[in-house]
């Protein structure tokens, strides 16, 4: 599906059925069920949605001083497209072709005619899939999450992280959500029973792991849990962009950095070059590439030595700028690595031609080939480490 970004079921039974590793039809649609389930794979939207074009006025002459104040964007034509387009979840995710049909089956047998199982199965194959990439990111942003709080915390806090997100998957509304959906102490006990590691943890256990989390209970109607998962994905951004400091510029600049962007506001160069213990000189030169590379933030302040009019630099590191123009090297890195993986492979390209046999004898040939593989993967390998930097400011 990825590959060919939608398919029905007769052209996935007829991809799986050829060669000698074929698959059987029975274990093909099991498969399929299964990915609905976990919803990797969802129905393709209607092609021709029907959405009225007049949109509703409201009016806000009958809100109170407090709803006046909230100010909501008109949804756009685009929007109520998509959302007319996409089908709700139980047909989103269901291999069945009649949901509808059944519930007024079981209701009304007398007058709606009965569907053979044959019209079933046709309707079923003309049915389009696609992958749910919404849903992979929304796992894998879960992935690096726990595997975070695991490592700064400990492997109960992690349990505890991973049954919330566990419960509350399903209801996000978005992939990219700053906060986890509120959930009862009850709720949170009793997913957290669920999983192997968690039958053991206390509810006093429980409730610490909560408040390491950074969640306070919010007093509504009960007392409510909600984890500030943005404060997760921080930490592990920041030592991504550390070792890149760290290699780029080196030890004192990484220290100067990370001093930096852990007090989140401004310090003149002799508090930086005191509190990393690095000589003042060295350090002035080592911020001014850093802010140079638009790592550091800079402001000049002006102020009065007795008689004299003395210039202060003061740094910061401006995390959503940095975050971008990160994002942005990152990019680069990406394309270029891509465009050096083609031209080696077209370097190389009768070489690839050449029978393995011949490859395998010692010679100029070998020493080619086993290049090309070295190269390959060790560009490969970037790329991957790369994509998983990209999904960490992009997506994450």
């Amino acid at each position: 599906m990825v590959h060919h970004s939608q398919l029905n079921i007769r052209k996935g039974f007829s991809w799986f059925a050829i060669g000698e590793n074929a698959v059987p039809t029975k274990v093909v649609r099991e498969t399929l069920c299964k990915l609905l389930t976990a919803r990797f794979v969802e129905r393709c939207p209607a092609p021709e949605p029907v959405v009225s074009t007049s949109f509703k006025e409201t009016t806000t002459k009958k809100r109170g001083a407090k709803s006046a104040k909230i100010f909501e964007a008109p949804e756009t034509l685009e929007q109520r497209v998509v959302d007319a387009a996409v089908p709700g979840d139980v047909i989103r995710f269901s291999l069945t072709a009649n949901m509808g049909s059944n519930v007024d089956r079981e209701t009304n047998s007398d007058d709606v005619p009965m569907i053979s199982v044959e019209e079933d199965v046709a309707k079923e194959e003309q049915i389009l899939w696609r992958a749910n990439f919404e849903e992979f990111i929304r796992h894998l942003r879960h992935k690096v999450l726990i595997e975070n709080v695991r490592t700064q915390h400990d492997d109960g806090t992690a349990t505890v992280l991973s049954a919330v997100l566990e419960a509350t998957g399903s209801v996000e509304k978005k992939v990219k959500m700053d906060n986890s959906v509120p959930l009862s102490l009850d709720t949170i006990i009793t997913e957290v029973m669920k999983t192997d590691t968690g039958r053991t943890m206390t509810i006093d256990r429980i409730r610490a792991s909560l408040v390491q989390l950074g969640c306070s209970p919010s007093m509504i109607l009960e007392e409510s849990y909600c984890i500030d998962l943005k404060k997760i994905i921080e930490p592990a951004r920041n030592e991504e962009v550390e070792s890149i400091v760290l290699k780029r510029y080196g030890r004192d600049a990484y220290r100067m950095f990370r001093l930096l962007a852990k007090d989140c506001c401004f310090h003149d160069t002799d508090q930086i070059a005191a509190s990393t213990l690095v000589e003042k000189k060295e350090a002035s030169k080592l911020l001014y590439k850093l802010w140079k590379d638009n790592y550091l933030y800079m402001e000049k302040v002006g102020a009065t030595a007795g008689a004299k009019q003395i210039t202060i630099l003061m740094w910061k590191v401006n995390k959503p700028l940095l975050w971008e123009y990160v994002l942005d090297e990152m990019y680069h890195a990406a394309l270029n690595l891509s465009l050096r993986m083609a031209f080696e492979q077209e370097k190389d390209e009768e070489l690839l031609k050449v029978p393995k046999d011949k490859l395998r004898e010692p010679g100029p040939l070998q020493k080619k080939y086993k290049r090309l593989l070295n190269v390959r993967l060790l560009m490969g390998s970037s790329l991957l480490k790369l994509d998983d930097a990209l999904m960490l400011f992009h997506d994450f």
